[in-house]
C-alpha cells in the first residue's frame, strides 16, 4: 500500500423516484471523515444519472487514490446484500423506475469490448460472518441488477482493473428505510422489507473494519 493511500471511500446514491432520501447516501455520509483503525473516511454522494455515474467514479478515484471503495445502494430485499458480480449490462426494459435524468437503456453495453462481468473483491465471506455474529440479516447475493447499482459497480472495478490498482472495492445493496416503506405503503399500497437506519450503519461500520483487516495484510 502506497503511503498516498490512507482513504476509504465510501458512495452512496442520491434519492431516486418520490423518495426524499436514499439509504445507501444516508449511511455513507455518516462516516464521512471519521478515521477507522488510521485511515480517513471519504463519503461521495453518486448521481443516478446515466451519463455521469462514469465520470464521477473516474474523478473520485483518480483524486482519493484510496486504499479500499465500498459503494453501497438501495434494494427492496430485507437484508445487507453483498454483491458477488458486475454485469457488462444496462438494461431497464421492465423497469418500473428510470435513472433520474428519465433514461431508460435497453440491453447496452456499459464498456464495449471490456470483460463481461468483474468480481468483488471485498472479503465477502469474512463480512457476511461478521454480519451474522452480529445478528444483521445479510447474504452474498449473485446479481446487482442492471441498473444503476450494477452500473455504479461494474465502472467502479473497471477504473480499478484499468488502472491495476490493487485495492479491495465492490458493492453492497441495503435495505429500504422505513419510512420509504411506509411511504411505498400509503402511496401504492405495496408492502416491502425495510431495515433502520442505524443498523445498516453498523453493518458498513463492520464491512469497512473487516475490509481494512484485508488492506493491512
Amino acid at each position: 500500500m502506497s503511503e498516498s493511500r490512507d482513504s476509504i471511500v465510501l458512495t452512496g446514491f442520491e434519492p431516486f423516484a418520490t423518495f426524499k432520501a436514499n439509504p445507501s447516501w444516508e449511511a455513507a455520509r455518516t462516516f464521512h471523515d471519521r478515521e477507522i483503525d488510521s485511515f480517513t473516511i471519504r463519503s461521495f454522494q453518486i448521481p443516478l444519472i446515466f451519463n455521469e455515474i462514469k465520470p464521477r467514479i473516474i474523478e473520485i478515484i483518480d483524486t482519493q487514490k484510496p486504499a479500499a471503495m465500498i459503494n453501497l445502494g438501495q434494494s427492496a430485499r430485507p437484508v445487507i446484500s453483498l454483491e458477488q458480480v458486475a454485469v457488462n449490462l444496462v438494461d431497464l426494459t421492465e423497469s418500473t423506475v428510470l435513472y433520474n435524468c428519465g433514461t431508460r437503456p435497453r440491453d447496452q453495453t456499459l464498456e464495449v469490448g471490456a470483460p463481461k462481468a468483474y468480481f468483488s473483491t471485498l472479503p465477502l465471506r469474512e463480512i457476511f460472518n461478521e454480519l451474522q455474529a452480529s445478528n444483521i440479516p445479510a447474504e452474498i447475493s449473485y446479481t446487482a441488477g442492471t441498473f444503476g447499482c450494477n452500473q455504479l459497480f461494474y465502472q467502479s472495478m473497471h477504473k480499478i482493473a484499468k488502472d491495476r490498482l490493487n485495492i479491495p472495492a465492490g458493492f453492497i445493496h441495503v435495505p429500504c428505510l422505513p419510512s420509504q416503506a411506509a411511504q411505498l405503503h400509503k402511496e401504492k399500497g405495496r408492502l416491502i422489507p425495510s431495515m433502520d437506519l442505524n443498523t445498516t450503519i453498523e453493518a458498513l461500520e463492520i464491512t469497512i473494519k473487516t475490509t481494512l483487516r484485508r488492506v493491512r495484510k
